[in-house]
């Protein structure tokens, strides 16, 4: 079993290092959302210990995309808020132990992330073929 965890997780390190900055938008989104989802069932096992660490671990990762906002642009400060919310209903939910407030911050990284998805979806369509192959 280390074998395969060991494989797993050098191949999320080369995807993390071959990534562009739009699907490394993308993966923080998914590791998120993976860490709201573990936080719920580690309340459902009374695991406060864990439900702690995960959520911290979202909102290390919601801090991350706040990192990256340029704020020149005015999409930017309008996602700091939603992102500021989000870390606050993270904190929320972590100090009551809120599946509630859990959902919803799973919901709203759910959005950006799947509208995300379409952003980069669209920038591939529209970017020229290389070399015979697409980029």
């Amino acid at each position: 079993m280390v074998a395969y965890s060991n494989a797993g997780d050098q191949y999320r390190q080369q995807s993390a290092m071959t990534a562009s900055p739009g699907e490394l938008t993308l993966m923080l989104y998914d590791g998120c959302i993976k860490d709201l989802k573990l936080a719920k069932i580690h309340i459902d096992a009374k695991d406060y210990a864990k439900t702690n660490d995960v959520l911290q671990k979202a909102q290390a990762i919601v801090n991350e995309l706040i990192r990256s906002l340029d704020m020149q642009y005015a999409v930017s400060k309008q996602l700091m808020q939603l992102y500021d919310y989000i870390i606050n209903t993270i904190v929320w939910a972590n100090v009551r132990k809120d599946i509630a407030k859990i959902d919803e911050s799973i919901e709203l990284i759910t959005e950006l992330r799947d509208t995300w998805k379409q952003v980069i979806r669209l920038n591939r369509k529209q970017q020229p073929l290389v070399s015979g192959s697409l980029v």
